[in-house]
């Protein structure tokens, strides 16, 4: 992106975030997912890191949280209560560390317990100070600089001790501590407080944060003491002669403080991963949600002289799990046409990490969806999986708008076909009722042997892909990811893995095989070796499939006639291929997704030289497909239909009728033995 552009993105997402923390920090409001809002800030920390002039103070990036209410008396802390940054994969943990030894001028001091991990509980962080043991002020994070004193409130959580002991003669209880931690709502205690607001008819929660949010700041004590907030404690303010974090949970703990023990120090990056990889697939067992971890230089003296930039310790992240929201850009919409001919449009996204897959596609079920969204190729978007589904956009970020987007407008004719499009309810389909089984037919014969060849691609795999609206056409199989099947139910890791895979080593095929694929009626694998034949012979190499559309769009009916058993009808299929229109954009589609065509290998010898062959049934040692390819190296010909030039028909298993038409013209049969041995 360029610096004009990336200054413009820049002011559109902090006055997009800016808005959406307000309302969430200061009304209690959520317009937007905390997921989707991490989004948001992870794509402008990301820009102005990449653009660091960009970074001004009045950026989302530099500021701690949201102006405290006025209903609450104002407390200043002591020490600012800073946040972390987000990392959300681990090439952003990868940059972190690197960022942080270049600050500091050197590699880190790399031990058995070099990080602190802890669970990121979904709550919200409260100070409380303790003098002479006893509990005298609780305050909320505020801006980071003043919070709310919500004393008589926190006094009410149980989980917070009103009077801190001494029970470790390692830790000396000062007169004056501030501790730092999170209070937040259990799962069982949010099902509970539901089915309770279920029953007097009134609105329900939408997760358990909120609930916490708005409880910490009832000017009625009593109303949160009802709800049975729980708390954890992490962090102390000042120097009890701790040489690591760790240190200070042991303190918190030997005082009275509740601490989480799932936290645990570790030494190496691949042991966060490890730590991170486990908390995200084992989080349900939980009574409380996270929504990720927090790592810390365990060493206090290297975490301080880490400092800090902005509203976050460099010294200390907190690596996110994958969201189950996020937000991405529109690049595209383009219908796919169904078994039945509805067209269901599909946004091609600029590709997002969602529920833990990366995608490229969501479905937008049919125009009416697009227009109750409001909808433009270009809108930045909130993409949401939930559980093991295709991700659907479901939300519109309107103000981050440009002025360079496009509406999207259903055709009026089939982009498969040519007909007419009619609407039928809220579906929009193709007025030719074949249109669907066409198009997909013509898929099968595109992955099949003597075509693509894509492995593991049969009928069945088609028809769910052309379903879930994965693709559209031929040429959308070569945009396919992983994670676009992956979600798919009986779609494994691995199998997503294996198909993708399959795919790109198919990217490469030789030139007779490509004309073959595009299913152009009349024309055959015989028909596809004469036309690349004659293609070569003009052109020479040939490596793209836009220069066969350049070739074959200039040439006319007579030349084509001239090819060797181009007939009339078959000329005018080829030519009338070739002049649509249609058929031109999938070859640009096939050009963009990197397909590369190649020659077919020269004739070893001319050992079958005026050989003619014609194959029927099955053959236990090789394809059909390999069978020709085998004949025409050793400067055979091989045909579909038996004539009395016919040298010899090679029958394998359940021969089909040209056994019998050899036999009535007296053409020599052979058996699979026999013909192995004219090719040694």
């Amino acid at each position: 992106m360029e610096k004009t552009q990336a200054k413009k993105r820049i002011e559109q997402l902090k006055k997009s975030i800016n808005h959406y923390r307000y309302a969430y920090h200061v009304l209690d409001k959520s317009l937007i997912s905390d997921e989707a809002l991490d989004s948001l800030k992870k794509e402008l920390f990301d820009l102005e890191q990449q653009f660091p002039d960009l970074v001004t103070s009045d950026s989302p990036t530099q500021r701690i949280g949201g102006k405290p209410l006025k209903e609450f008396k104002k407390v200043h802390h002591e020490a600012p209560m800073i946040s972390f940054n987000d990392a959300f994969s681990r090439e952003d943990m990868r940059a972190w560390l690197t960022r942080l030894e270049n600050y500091l001028g050197r590699p880190l001091r790399y031990t058995d317990k070099t990080f602190y991990c802890e669970l990121k509980i979904d709550g919200l962080a409260i100070e409380f100070i303790y003098e002479n043991s006893v509990l005298v002020q609780c305050s909320t994070r505020g801006n980071g600089f003043i919070g709310e004193d919500i004393t008589q409130n926190i006094k009410t959580v149980e989980a917070v001790p009103l009077r801190l002991k001494e029970t470790d003669k390692k830790y000396k209880l000062p007169s004056r501590l501030i501790v730092r931690g999170e209070v937040f709502l259990s799962k069982k205690e949010f099902e509970r407080i539901n089915k309770e607001q279920e029953a007097k008819g009134a609105k329900v929660y939408a997760n358990p944060r909120n609930i916490a949010a708005g409880s910490v700041r009832q000017l009625d004590p009593k109303v949160i003491a009802s709800r049975k907030l729980d708390s954890f404690q992490y962090d102390i303010i000042g120097d009890l002669g701790q040489q690591y974090h760790e240190n200070e949970h042991e303190a918190l703990k030997s005082f009275g403080c509740k601490i989480n023990p799932h936290n645990k120090a570790v030494a190496s990056l691949e042991d966060i991963f490890e730590f991170h990889d486990y908390w995200a697939k084992n989080r349900e067992e939980l009574d409380y949600e996270i929504d990720g971890i927090v790592v810390i230089i365990n060493d206090n003296r290297e975490y301080k002289e880490g400092g800090v930039i902005g509203k976050a310790p460099r010294a200390g992240i907190a690596f996110k799990f994958s969201p189950r929201e996020a937000t991405t850009i529109i690049e595209g919409i383009k219908l796919q046409i169904g078994r039945t001919g509805v067209l269901t449009p599909v946004a091609e996204l600029r590709s997002v990490e969602v529920g833990g897959i990366t995608i490229s596609h969501a479905t937008l079920h049919n125009y009416d969806e697009i227009q109750r969204l409001g909808l433009k190729i270009g809108d930045t978007v909130v993409v949401s999986r939930a559980g093991d589904v295709i991700p659907q956009v479901t939300k519109v970020l309107k103000e981050l708008r440009t002025g360079k987007e496009k509406d999207f407008k259903m055709p009026s004719v089939c982009s498969v076909d040519g007909s007419k499009v009619i609407k039928d309810g809220v579906a929009y389909r193709c007025s030719n009722k074949n249109c669907g089984a066409r198009q997909r037919e013509y898929l099968y014969h595109f992955v099949s042997k003597g075509a693509f060849d894509i492995d593991g691609m049969g009928p069945k795999i088609i028809d769910r892909f052309l379903d879930e609206g994965l693709i559209g056409d031929a040429a959308d199989i070569f945009s396919l990811k992983e994670g676009d099947i992956k979600l798919l139910e009986r779609f494994g890791e691995k199998s997503a893995e294996n198909i993708v895979e399959e795919i790109q080593l198919k990217k490469k095929i030789l030139l007779p095989r490509f004309i073959y694929s595009l299913g152009i009626i009349h024309v055959g694998e015989e028909t596809a070796i004469l036309l690349s034949d004659r293609l070569q012979k003009e052109k020479g190499k040939v490596s793209a499939p836009a220069e066969v559309w350049n070739f074959l769009n200039h040439i006319s009916i007579n030349e084509l006639q001239e090819i060797p058993d181009v007939g009339p009808k078959v000329a005018v299929s080829i030519y009338n291929y070739f002049h649509d229109t249609r058929h031109h954009d999938l070859i640009n589609k096939f050009n963009k997704a990197g397909i590369l065509l190649e020659m077919p290998p020269k004739i070893k010898n001319e050992k079958l030289k005026n050989k003619i062959f014609v194959l029927t049934g099955s053959l236990k040692s090789m394809s059909r497909s390999d069978a020709k390819e085998k004949i025409r190296l050793l400067g055979g010909e091989a045909t579909e239909s038996v004539s009395k030039k016919t040298s010899y028909v090679v029958a394998g298993s359940d021969p089909g009728s040209k056994l019998a038409q050899a036999n009535k013209l007296g053409v020599k049969v052979i058996g699979e033995k026999d013909f192995i041995k004219l090719l040694d």
